[in-house]
């Protein structure tokens, strides 16, 4: 048996770890990624429960849209297409209002529809950031939140310098106020928004896409989860997985080779260093020991990393326990999938959204905050399934179809996903099964209130129902820590310099030569292209890669000083 030997190894073949693989490789290095499943992409994954009709059982928009990985990469080289939205939201209440709020490419819509149900023009969070950042600053926003690396640890920033408070202050220097850096996003909505019903939207979005709106400190992580779909306003052409398609496609381009079924079962570290994997019995793959000469990166969670794959032998008892500490208390999400043959008509709006403008998410009932508060509540404090009244039960509801007609067949449409945020199975108070023993009375619950909201969801119209619990996206999907995408919580403990922990801030660990590339790193969930980006500026650092012409850092970027003294 002959060995293998790479420069880099890269331990799981999801998004962040096929990205990652497709930079390095585009550099010039010898990659070798070692996916578990028997397909890479992780969360970017389309299933087809019939043939024709492509659901998303995880991730469903591209959050990305801002991301340097498209033009570095050349993702359209490989296949990526993008479809734009017309409208990208929407909200409808139990008392009769629908609200079409549009998107990046027709904003009209949003300002006309608010306009006409409040007799002002859109005062909030929509109107400030889409309209007065425009495009260039709406995406320096985005880079300097998410696409930019931790800080090294000699730099000592006072909040309000960093990246994100920076570009927000030359975007608005009038609206600059020192107590905005202590805010939640919720005190912010509290202050600009004064329709109700637009408050809790905002809310529900920033809690679907990331921090939740209510942690102090977060207003501007917790915003910038909803403005990355908003800056999208779309999605891969046939569904998220079309998206990991084009990354793989790129990697293995520029000679990356990518190995399935090949579940790794320990991190070889010799002195201090990690020098390769050992492959477990379960691995397909005949060579059971993949050696890497310049580093190992781990592209699974931070807990399975050094609880699982490290032995413990090499890691400090007061480390390993910080990161069994690491919360992963983000909510969680509970999935649905409607074969239907005429979109929800909603009662509130006598034209129901006509298809050319038809609000691909639609946030249902948003009467007020107490049902985000409410729900909010059944995650975070009751944490077991929740009551099946209408304030429990807000859902973001999705339709790709309208605008991709690659997702359905023609005479149906598909409502894909259908989100609602419940406890992490970990957190449960009932057991790691109590959402799954309740999830046939959650789904009944959730499609009655549907058919309130919109008369023509009934049994004529409804063909078939799927569905996929945090537990069940937990067991298909290892890389769904928590059954979500979120990984750890994105709270101000666990952001930036200190995501998961603050001696992995900057994606390096206690092990030479081993860095990490997972969701549980800074910025956290969504399929951004962003952790891998972060992580080649600390490569770059380290000498690992040397970068070629294409690559280009975040303007924001400090490197280490050679002083040890940050200035």
């Amino acid at each position: 048996m002959h060995e293998e030997r790479f420069d880099v190894v890269v331990i799981g073949g999801g998004h962040n770890g096929s990205t990652i693989a497709a930079y390095l490789a585009k550099s010039g290095l010898s990659v070798c990624v070692l996916e578990e499943r028997p397909e890479c992409g992780g969360g970017q994954e389309n299933t087809e429960p019939r043939p024709g009709f492509r659901i998303d059982p995880h991730a469903t928009y591209l959050y990305g849209g801002a991301a340097p990985g498209f033009e570095q990469l050349e993702l359209w080289k490989y296949g990526f297409r993008m479809v734009y939205y017309q409208s990208m939201a929407g909200l409808v209440t139990q008392d009769g209002i629908a609200a079409n709020l549009g998107g990046r490419w027709n904003k009209e819509v949003g300002v006309d529809s608010i306009k006409s149900l409040t007799g002002t023009d859109p005062q909030g969070a929509e109107a400030l950031f889409l309209q007065n950042l425009g495009d260039n600053g709406q995406r320096d926003l985005l880079r300097s939140l998410f696409w930019t690396p931790p800080v090294p640890s000699e730099y000592e920033l006072e909040p309000k310098d960093l990246p994100w408070w920076k570009v927000f202050r030359d975007l608005l220097p009038g609206f600059w106020t020192d107590r905005l850096v202590d805010m939640s996003f919720i005190d912010f909505l509290d202050e600009f928004i004064s329709w109700e019903p637009l408050r809790c939207f905002e809310s529900f979005a920033a809690w679907y896409c990331g921090a939740h709106p209510a942690w102090d400190g977060m207003l501007l992580p917790s915003l910038g989860g909803a403005l990355l779909v908003g800056y999208s306003s779309g999605s891969p052409r046939g569904g998220m997985h079309t998206y990991a398609h084009a990354i793989i496609r790129c990697a293995m381009a520029h000679g990356a080779r990518i190995i399935t079924n090949a579940s790794v079962g320990e991190i070889i570290v010799q002195n201090g260093r990690a020098v390769g994997v050992k492959l477990d019995d379960l691995a397909s793959y005949p060579e059971k020991t993949i050696w890497a000469d310049k580093a190992v990166i781990s592209a699974v969670d931070v807990k399975q990393t050094f609880l699982k794959l490290v032995p413990r032998s090499h890691l400090d008892a007061s480390f390993t326990q910080k990161v069994k500490d690491v919360s992963l208390k983000g909510g969680s999400l509970f999935v649905l999938s409607v074969i239907c043959r005429e979109l929800p008509k909603y009662h509130g709006n006598k034209d129901y959204f006509p298809e050319e403008v038809y609000p691909s998410c639609v946030a249902a009932p948003a009467d007020n905050m107490e049902f985000f508060y409410t729900q909010t509540r059944d995650a975070y404090s009751h944490k077991k399934a929740p009551e099946l009244t209408p304030e429990h039960l807000t859902m973001m509801i999705c339709t790709h179809d309208v605008y991709d007609n690659t997702r359905c067949p023609e005479g149906y449409h598909i409502l894909s996903p259908i989100y609602l945020e419940v406890p992490p199975p970990q957190y449960d108070v009932t057991g790691p099964e109590g959402i799954n023993r309740h999830k046939e009375e959650i789904t009944d619950a959730a499609l009655k209130l549907l058919k309130s909201l919109a008369p023509n969801m009934d049994g004529a119209n409804i063909v078939d129902v799927y569905l996929n619990t945090p537990y069940d996206s937990e067991f298909r999907n290892a890389g769904m820590s928590g059954g979500n995408w979120y990984g750890a919580r994105q709270s101000e403990d666990q952001w930036f310099n200190m995501r998961p922990v603050a001696e992995l801030g900057r994606y390096k660990t206690p092990i030479d030569s081993l860095y990490l590339c997972n969701h549980t790193s800074h910025p956290g969930g969504l399929c951004l292209m962003a952790v891998p980006y972060n992580l080649m500026h600390i490569l770059i650092e380290d000498e690992i890669v040397e970068p070629k012409s294409w690559w280009y850092p975040s303007p924001w970027y400090m490197p280490p000083t050679k002083t040890g003294v940050g200035s």
